[in-house]
């Protein structure tokens, strides 16, 4: 099964988004970037991980190179 990209902004939205699709069987998860892995980002992550369990695999999408360009 693919990775169920969840691209909720707030950590709140994240961690239902999570819920509901945890009930639909998936298991791995991929947070769309929208802080360039800041602390946003990282409030989101930590709410997706504590919603889905140590069963669940959840990470930040990988970030393109010309965006990490852009935002040096």
């Amino acid at each position: 099964m693919r990775p169920a990209l969840i691209d909720a902004r707030r950590p709140s939205d994240v961690a239902r988004a999570v819920e509901r699709l945890i009930r639909d069987g998936h298991r791995r998860f991929v947070l769309q970037r929208i802080d360039h892995g800041g602390m946003l980002d990282l409030e989101r992550l930590g709410a997706a991980r504590y919603v889905a369990g140590l069963q669940s695999t959840v990470e930040l999408e990988a970030e393109t190179p010309a965006a990490v360009a852009a935002a040096r």
